[in-house]
C-alpha cells in the first residue's frame, strides 16, 4: 500500500474522478506581461484556471466565453420536460453545451436539478416555459419546429429521415416520457432505434443521440474547432 499517496490530500476538482489522471486540472497563475484583450479575467490571470473548459478559453472570464460562444451557435434547440426533478436534466444539458445548442428550455417546473450539467449551464441560455403549449408558442415565430423524442406508435425514424435545420428537440422525463400535453404541442415524434430486450434508452442518452444526429447533418467539420479534447 502507498502511504504516502494515501495520505495525500485530494486536490482533484469534482468533476475529474479518474485516479489515473494529473493531480490537477487546468492550468496555475498566468506567468509574464498580461495578455492583451478584454476577455481575460484578472482573479484567474492571478490564481489560475481550474475549470472544466476548452484551452481556447482559459483565463477568460464567464462573460467573454458566453459572447464568444453566441458567434458560433447552431441551430438547433433542446427543451426537457421538468415535472420529477429527473437528474437526467442536468446531463442534456452538459450535451447541449457540448453540441452548442442555440438554447435550452426547461419545460414545467422552474427549479431543475443543475447536479448533471457540472455547472455547463452559466455557458448556456436556459428559458423556463410553464407548458409545452408555451414553448411551442415561443418557436413558432423563431420558424423552429418542435419534435418530440419518444418511441411512440407512428414516431418517424430518426435513422432514416433528415432532421430540420432549425429545430427543437423535446424530451420527457425518465420512465414516462413526454406528457400527453407534450404530445400535442410537438409537430412531430422520433423514435430511436434499439436492438435489445428493453423497451426505452436512458432520456440523457436519447438526448445525445438526437443532438449528434443534427451534428452530423449540418454543423461545420471542417478546421480543428470541432475537436476539442
Amino acid at each position: 500500500m502507498d502511504v504516502e499517496r494515501e495520505a495525500e490530500p485530494d486536490r482533484r476538482a469534482p468533476y475529474d474522478p479518474m485516479p489515473h489522471g494529473p493531480a490537477e486540472v487546468g492550468v496555475g497563475p498566468w506567468q509574464g506581461p498580461r495578455p492583451e484583450g478584454d476577455q481575460y479575467d484578472d482573479e484567474l490571470l492571478a490564481g489560475g484556471d481550474r475549470r472544466n473548459v476548452v484551452d481556447r478559453y482559459r483565463y477568460w472570464s464567464m462573460e467573454a466565453i458566453v459572447a464568444d460562444l453566441d458567434t458560433r451557435r447552431h441551430d438547433f434547440h433542446v427543451a426537457i420536460e421538468n415535472w420529477q426533478h429527473d437528474f437526467n436534466i442536468g446531463t442534456i444539458v452538459r450535451s447541449a453545451n457540448a453540441f452548442l445548442a442555440a438554447e435550452v428550455h426547461i419545460v414545467g417546473h422552474r427549479r431543475w436539478n443543475r447536479r448533471g450539467a457540472m455547472v455547463t449551464d452559466r455557458y448556456q441560455h436556459v428559458r423556463h416555459h410553464e407548458s409545452a403549449a408555451d414553448l411551442a408558442a415561443y418557436l413558432a415565430p423563431l420558424g423552429v419546429t418542435l419534435l418530440g423524442i419518444d418511441n411512440l406508435p407512428g414516431s418517424l425514424h430518426l435513422e432514416t429521415t433528415t432532421v430540420p435545420r432549425r429545430v427543437c428537440f423535446l424530451f420527457g422525463q425518465e420512465g414516462p416520457g413526454l406528457s400527453e400535453r407534450a404530445r400535442e404541442a410537438c409537430d412531430g415524434t422520433f423514435s430511436i432505434a434499439q436492438f435489445g430486450s428493453t423497451r426505452s434508452i436512458n432520456a440523457s442518452a436519447a438526448a445525445a443521440i438526437a443532438m449528434h444526429s443534427w451534428i452530423r447533418t449540418y454543423a461545420d467539420l471542417s478546421g480543428d474547432t470541432a475537436w476539442r479534447g
